[in-house]
């Protein structure tokens, strides 16, 4: 019995198989620790979302603008019969009924101004912008949107009709919200609305009749706050959008683009224009009785937020499986290739201590920037596994090896981590000659001993 406990006992010290075994396993048992640091990683960035969500909210969320329209009730005379009761028959008679007609303007022009700036709450922050956006415009005469339906001018409710906003914000306005249409000045108030846009509506306007044979000029001057993104619907006949900001990284979104010619980005900032005609949309002019949400059409500009720390963790964590295993290879290799005898308590101390780099990674990360938090975590866990190695191994020169590779696998990551278009491109590369130098470097191993 004890001689077979021997041969078992001499076989795990003697045994490369037995040593990759051991090892594999530790591997595999290095994955909890390394999960639950995965997790802690996701809980961080749900809170930090959670909490930019609540700044955003209490400060303006994103911007979808779309107007003005010009509301125009008219009146169909529907035949019905009545019965009547002298006569003790039924009557036909005419029956008004109201219907409503939402013109758009026939040239749109919104210059806006965009400033930026961080709100802070703790450890956190969130990127919100006070937008400055001049509307102006004009509206065709209105017999040209009258005659498309055929209605009587006499059917018209010229002393009802009324000008709109939609807007997805209305918390973030912040004054009150005037158009100057014809020579007349019209404050807009919220109306309950079901839909996701919000309407504004001013009241009714005045001598609308005596314009309707020219064009009708208007201007609006809307000052907002929000936060993520800043677009506009292109309901004019002809859409002119010209954009300025100082943020540094926009990214221009929904249904258009930005010309090139007018688009500069830099460090201090962006401007942009578009230009959007009616043949380059899916709708009219004009619509009638009901009015449809049209912010699917809409576009402008996110102010995009690059990736934060807690992204760029995330993405460092999903190489701690490769990095604990060639490190413990590297122990491995050095274990098999010099009979240096290293215990399985030690594998899992080394183990531990990569693990640890994550935890001080998020931890550190939440205070300084990501490069300062990479560069003391990286240094404090290969310094740390250096010396244990110094002290298990007895050798200088390998001692040096584990440095060595640590040091380039940990600057091969955080290259990776920086890089967005070229990240699997390289990472390919990088895994490659990594596998190379390993086949390399075990070409000599006699794999048959201990077998």
């Amino acid at each position: 019995m004890n001689t077979q406990k021997q041969k078992i006992g001499n076989w795990f010290k003697t045994s490369i198989s037995a040593k990759m075994l051991v090892v594999g396993f530790l591997i595999l048992i290095l994955l909890i620790p390394l999960a639950f640091v995965k997790d802690l990683i996701r809980e961080r960035g749900v809170r930090q979302h959670e909490v930019i969500e609540e700044i955003n909210t209490k400060w303006g969320q994103q911007v979808v603008l779309n107007g003005p329209i010009l509301k125009l009730p008219y009146h169909v005379f529907v035949e019905e019969k009545v019965f009547d009761s002298k006569a003790e028959a039924f009557v036909k008679t005419q029956k008004p009924v109201r219907h409503e007609a939402y013109f758009f303007p026939w040239e749109l022009d919104m210059d806006s101004q965009v400033e930026t700036q961080p709100l802070e709450r703790g450890i956190y922050e969130s990127v919100v912008f006070n937008a400055n956006t001049k509307i102006s415009g004009s509206f065709a005469q209105l017999e040209a949107y009258i005659k498309d339906k055929e209605i009587q001018p006499e059917n018209i409710l010229w002393d009802k009709a009324t000008l709109l906003y939609k807007t997805s914000n209305l918390k973030g306005i912040t004054s009150t919200v005037k158009v100057t249409l014809g020579t007349q000045d019209y404050e807009l108030k919220p109306q309950f609305d079901h839909s996701y846009m919000n309407t504004l509506e001013s009241g009714h306007l005045k001598n609308l009749e005596l314009l309707r044979d020219s064009p009708i000029p208007f201007i609006s001057l809307l000052n907002i706050n929000g936060s993520k993104s800043f677009q506009f619907v292109p309901i004019g006949k002809e859409t002119r959008v010209s954009m300025k900001s100082n943020w540094h990284s926009p990214s221009f979104n929904g249904n258009f683009l930005p010309s090139v010619e007018g688009k500069e980005i830099g460090p201090e900032g962006f401007s942009a224009q578009w230009k959007v005609l009616e043949t380059n949309r899916r709708f009219g002019q004009y619509f009638y009785d009901k009015l449809p949400d049209l912010s699917d059409y809409a576009f402008g500009t996110e102010f995009l937020v690059p990736v934060d720390d807690y992204q760029k963790t995330e993405r460092t964590s999903k190489y701690g499986l490769m990095i604990i295993g060639l490190t413990l290879l590297v122990f491995l290799l050095i274990q098999i290739s010099s009979k240096i005898s290293i215990h399985p308590f030690q594998y899992l101390m080394i183990g531990l201590a990569l693990v640890m780099f994550y935890t001080l990674l998020i931890s550190i990360s939440e205070h300084q920037n990501f490069f300062f938090a990479y560069l003391v975590s990286g240094f404090s866990v290969v310094a740390l596994i250096s010396v244990y190695s110094r002290s298990i191994l007895k050798n200088t020169k390998f001692t040096w090896l584990v440095l060595g590779s640590m040091f380039s696998l940990y600057t091969f990551i955080f290259v990776i981590i920086q890089l967005e278009d070229y990240a699997l491109l390289v990472g390919s590369i990088g895994l490659f000659l990594i596998l190379g130098t390993i086949m390399f470097t075990s070409r000599k191993i006699d794999w048959s001993g201990g077998q």
